[in-house]
């Protein structure tokens, strides 16, 4: 059984930096949105989420043929912990390097929710009500825009579109709605 506030615990453990734990906070709110609407497990794939990025600032860089770096060594960490294959495939798959095929629906919502929540977050900064008004056509349009949110990647946002077999606009609206929910933790 995994508990929440220990994951969290241990997320804050390894994770300084507040927009780092916004982001996957974010991811973490996706996570669960979509583990709901599948009538997946809502804590594990919460969980998944929820640390998916948690070794980034200690092993930001990667060296894909030795399996160091991030993610790999944040899964290291989960596999001594006794974490579940099932959240370690998704967070290896998470990251196109690591060779890690995306199987589970686990490991396809986390790869199409990641950098779009990124995306998300900076578009509703812009934003006076931050997502409450926020909408696909809004969202397209800056997506088009290669100089916002330049950091990025829209192939990534794309592809996992298209792995998930989502329509892109029902996927946005989606993880729009998702973020909604945890607006005030994220811009307070």
């Amino acid at each position: 059984m995994i508990n929440r506030q220990e994951v969290n615990k241990l997320m804050c453990e390894w994770v300084k930096s507040d927009s780092l734990r916004r982001h996957m906070y974010c991811v973490e709110a996706a996570m669960r949105a979509y583990a709901k609407k599948y009538g997946e497990d809502e804590e594990l794939w919460g969980v998944c989420g929820l640390l998916h990025d948690f070794d980034y600032e200690k092993f930001p860089h990667y060296d894909e043929t030795k399996r160091e770096g991030h993610p790999f060594e944040g899964v290291r960490e989960l596999e001594r912990l006794g974490y579940p294959k099932e959240i370690t495939d998704a967070i290896l798959g998470h990251a196109l390097y690591s060779g890690t095929p995306r199987l589970s629906n686990m490991a396809k919502v986390l790869f199409a929710v990641d950098e779009l929540c990124g995306f998300l977050v900076a578009r509703a900064y812009m934003r006076p009500d931050k997502f409450l008004s926020l909408e696909y056509k809004s969202v397209k349009k800056k997506l088009k825009d290669k100089s916002f949110a330049a950091k990025v990647n829209r192939e990534d946002i794309a592809r996992g579109i298209l792995e998930l077999g989502v329509n892109e606009e029902d996927h946005v609206n989606f993880v729009i709605g998702a973020l909604k929910e945890i607006q005030d933790k994220i811009f307070s």
